[in-house]
């Protein structure tokens, strides 16, 4: 099982750098459409808003997806307060043990 929640936990970590790096050639790519102008330029524009922009919405989704499915079954409480508070005590933890006594 242990595998299992290790692979999902890569696939989803890749799915996401590739997913901001699809967003980031999107911007780009409204970048040089502006640059261009005319025509070209409007062609550009709504070839990355109707057909390469849902492909990376897909991609997201299905990332987004496989990252719960991990967390579900690794029993991780990313956003929960038990989370936060067992990482802040050992936070303190940590501090206390380095701070010197004079």
């Amino acid at each position: 099982m242990k595998k299992i929640i290790e692979m999902l936990n890569k696939i989803f970590g890749w799915g996401i750098y590739i997913s901001l790096l699809a967003g980031g050639l999107a911007f780009f790519g409204f970048l040089v459409a502006i640059i261009m102008g005319g025509p070209d330029a409007g062609r550009l524009a709504v070839f990355i808003q109707k057909q390469y922009f849902p492909v990376v919405i897909r991609i997201a989704t299905i990332t987004i997806g496989v990252g719960l499915v991990g967390m579900y079954l690794g029993k991780e409480q990313a956003l929960s307060l038990v989370t936060d508070k067992r990482e802040a005590e050992e936070e303190m933890a940590k501090i206390k043990g380095k701070q010197i006594k004079c």
